[in-house]
């Protein structure tokens, strides 16, 4: 297991709220083994893989169960957008009707209800994969500074299920995203989509969070699963 840094600044423009999800879009197509022809995409939002894709592939499935996701997702004769939640285990018997000869998925299966029944679902395709989930060391120290539990799963759970289910290569990134102030950390946390919209703390609490929390960056770290 590899572990690396990355250090970025947060452009003003709140354009780039996805920053950190572009970079791993990136990331994750650079460990993409040849040039798959028969593409899937779990959880394929607005398209940041299928818009970097530069090879010619001959079709791309993407799946996702956002509808204005699926609506300015790139779309072409080689494209096709499924409305589908990979937590029903229907989408992946549809799924099972489609020819695929490798599977992304970019900054999503973190939102699994039971990350290990998905992992199951994914292998009984028998397709190769490429994954990047975000792990519950995301926004580690602002859990810490607010006394509250971590949403998402370890990166030693992922290593254990990817080991038991796929036998892949396993990489874990952390990244580190800097502000001018704790006020833009504050407004990326909630447009960016990382915190899976949690909104637990009170007025009171999110203002002494905000003159407590020690850093000028938010830390991200992403397990890279690609077999």
């Amino acid at each position: 297991m590899k572990v690396s840094s990355e250090f970025s600044k947060y452009a003003q423009s709140y354009g780039s709220h996805n920053i950190i999800q572009e970079k791993v879009a990136q990331k994750l197509l650079s460990l993409v083994k040849g040039e798959p022809q028969y593409i899937l995409d779990l959880g394929c939002g607005s398209g940041a893989l299928a818009k970097k894709i530069t090879w010619k592939y001959k079709k791309f499935i993407g799946v996702d169960f956002a509808p204005r996701m699926l609506e300015i997702h790139p779309k072409s004769k080689r494209i096709e957008c499924i409305y589908g939640n990979f937590n029903d285990k229907t989408l992946f018997e549809t799924l099972l009707t489609y020819r695929f000869d490798y599977i992304l998925s970019a900054s999503a299966l973190q939102w699994a209800q039971n990350i290990e029944e998905t992992f199951k679902t994914i292998q009984e395709l028998h397709t190769p994969v490429a994954l990047a989930i975000f792990t519950s060391n995301t926004f580690q120290t602002l859990y810490k500074t607010a006394s509250l539990e971590a949403l998402l799963p370890s990166r030693e759970l992922l290593q254990d299920l990817q080991e038991y289910y796929f036998d892949a290569d396993f990489e874990v990134v952390e990244y580190r995203l800097k502000f001018e102030n704790v006020r833009e950390m504050f407004r990326y946390i909630k447009r960016s989509g990382v915190s899976g919209s949690r909104n637990v703390l009170s007025y009171k609490e999110m203002k002494k969070l905000m003159d407590e929390y020690p850093y000028d960056y938010l830390e991200f770290e992403v397990a890279y699963i690609t077999s």
